[in-house]
């Protein structure tokens, strides 16, 4: 198991993590430090409890948010499969009738030629 140091809101950190993850770990590390910065900016020294607080909510508000988005766009995988699954079925009743319409049309054809033979012998 790798370990990382990180900083975090100034603070030095030591974080084990799986072995070959630990540019992924440094990465999350420095946009949690950002964001933390950002909230800093925007709401001055309130404290870095609070501060991580509301970095860890915004980032759980987000993640949940993520997580409300897949969750309809699964339904809509599901709804546009249907509908093609629909629309395949619609297609093979189409072409069923495409198909006994022109075996009708081809006996039709082969009667007319058969009369018409008839008509030129005699």
């Amino acid at each position: 198991m790798a370990q990382v140091t990180v900083t975090i809101a100034n603070h030095v950190y030591r974080v084990a993590c799986g072995d070959g993850e630990e540019a992924h770990l440094r990465g999350l590390a420095r946009q949690l430090d950002q964001r933390i910065e950002k909230l800093k900016s925007d709401f001055g020294e309130i404290g870095d409890q609070r501060l991580t607080i509301m970095a860890a909510i915004t980032v759980a508000d987000e993640l949940a948010e993520a997580r409300r988005r897949i969750a309809e766009l699964e339904v809509e995988v599901v709804n546009l499969n249907s509908k093609e699954t629909n629309l395949a079925s619609e297609q093979d009743e189409w072409a069923d009738k495409l198909a006994d319409t022109l075996g009708e049309a081809a006996a039709r054809i082969e009667r007319l030629a058969g009369n018409l033979n008839g008509v030129s012998r005699g």
